[in-house]
């Protein structure tokens, strides 16, 4: 195969091989992390209107060396088996990364889904999760899936739903899907992990001063300026939240239907609701239209968001970037061809399977509580509010002052279980940076942070088969 047609699961396993030539592993060991262990592919059909539909869709187990395997499933028509596998192998890296102990899985459904009715996506999904019932593809300690492009808590409901009627009576059945609502054994704060992940992601890469001064940027996030391709769910949190807590300056933003800027910078917020009502970006109040929906990759910035697709990067478009950061918010969206072309003009590239692992991160979380019955801080809260109470109390009595009533709200608020939510997906974050650079600057043949996250993985995921006697 030709360098111009390399895919997106070969370009997964040659960042694979690079990184494998800098680990003290076994060869064969090597070669069964990188295999995927199971790949089934599926034909169903589906009534649709007064016709019937062949659907293909795909549920791929890249590695069992933890149970149960995690991987959302998507719903596009670009999904084929190469691009599942390759999802796959970057969920078993990815959870490794941030210390979540799962093996990688992906699913996929080969379908437009904005050309199905609501009703027809139900028949299609539940469809799809007797499928992976039947050939034991699911299960809370056997494989569990989670939302991804073109799919969200209503189709995880679903799912669960359709669980149930094959497993009834299983006690920890709420564990076989993650990404549920709220109110259907979901997690507060799971909708939005993934792009506040990667704005934690951004935050801690910002916060090395020698590491910014080498690409001439000031240390910390305030009045960086952000350049986001796709306003999905990830795009639009990362943008919101790098702009509300973080100052930063959004400034333009890339759409299917094209792309706006504005030097001033562009109010997320409001351009998400604008995007809800008119169904376009295009338009949106103190913005300009860019001539094309890809130029906005090329603008000068400081951090630049690829949050749609894999390959939006390519070898032709690389040598125009003018990003100093690249923070891959999507799943590949550097095509293996451009990666160097990047590297040698200094950007900073802070990889996917580190980055966008908020996700997965918060999936986890979801996934314990269901196991435990119960929710964060139900049984904590108040403890420790009446504990801050009586601490603001005693200085108050010590010192004389008088705390208002609403400073002691504040000052004495047990957490909620978003606030342990963000909490946890906080500390995943940094201490997973934190491991990934210390592998760059330790390794001297290390030029980048996907090398370095593809070592630190490797070895973690080496270490389970070898010590955990996984390996026969």
């Amino acid at each position: 195969m030709s360098k111009q047609n390399i895919s997106f699961y070969e370009s997964v396993n040659l960042n694979f091989d690079k990184a494998s030539k800098l680990v003290d592993l076994p060869k064969g060991l090597l070669e069964q992390i990188k295999v995927c262990n199971a790949v089934y592919q599926m034909k169903f059909p589906v009534k649709v209107g007064n016709q019937i539909k062949v659907i293909e869709a795909y549920r791929v187990q890249h590695s069992h060396h933890r149970l149960p395997t995690k991987g959302g499933i998507r719903y596009s028509t670009h999904v084929d088996q190469d691009e599942v596998m390759a999802l796959a192998a970057l969920m078993t890296y990815k959870c490794a990364i941030v210390d979540v102990p799962f093996g990688g899985a992906k699913g996929g459904v080969k379908i437009n889904p904005t050309k199905f009715t609501e009703r027809q996506l139900e028949s299609i999904t539940r469809r799809y999760t007797t499928e992976l019932v039947r050939k034991n593809f699911i299960g809370p300690g056997i494989d569990v899936p989670a939302p991804d492009y073109g799919t969200g808590p209503r189709e995880m409901a679903w799912i669960l739903d359709t669980y149930n009627t094959f497993k009834n009576g299983e006690i920890d059945s709420a564990g076989c899907v993650t990404g549920k609502p709220v109110n259907q054994n979901g997690i507060n704060g799971r909708n939005e992990a993934t792009g506040r992940g990667v704005y934690y992601g951004i935050r801690e890469v910002l916060s090395y001063e020698k590491d910014m001064r080498e690409i001439g940027l000031d240390p910390g996030t305030a009045g960086k300026t952000m350049v986001i391709q796709g306003l999905g769910n990830v795009g639009s949190f990362a943008g919101l939240i790098s702009q509300e807590e973080g100052d930063i300056k959004v400034i333009a933003v890339s759409e299917f239907e094209g792309a706006i800027y504005s030097e001033k910078g562009l109010n997320v917020q409001k351009l998400i609701k604008f995007r809800k009502n008119t169904g376009s970006i295009i338009g949106f109040p103190g913005s300009v239209s860019l001539p094309n929906r890809d130029v906005a990759l090329e603008l000068e910035c400081d951090i630049l968001v690829p949050a749609a697709l894999e390959n939006v990067i390519t070898k032709e478009n690389a040598p125009r970037i003018k990003a100093k950061i690249i923070a891959e918010a999507a799943n590949g969206p550097i095509a293996y061809e451009a990666e160097d072309i990047l590297l040698k003009k200094g950007i900073i590239i802070i990889p996917d399977m580190y980055v966008n692992a908020g996700g997965v991160t918060v999936s986890y979380f979801e996934w314990l509580k269901n196991l435990s019955h119960t929710r964060f801080g139900r049984i904590e809260k108040r403890f420790n509010q009446n504990t801050y109470t009586n601490l603001v109390g005693l200085i108050e009595k010590m010192t004389g002052k008088v705390i208002s009533e609403r400073e002691k709200l504040i000052l004495t608020k047990g957490a909620d279980e978003i606030d342990l939510v963000r909490s946890g997906l906080e500390e995943t974050m940094v201490e997973a940076y934190n491991q990934i650079r210390l592998v760059a600057k330790r390794k001297k043949k290390v030029q980048d942070l996907r090398t370095a996250a593809f070592i630190n993985a490797l070895n973690k995921v080496g270490n389970d088969y070898l010590n955990l006697g996984v390996f026969p």
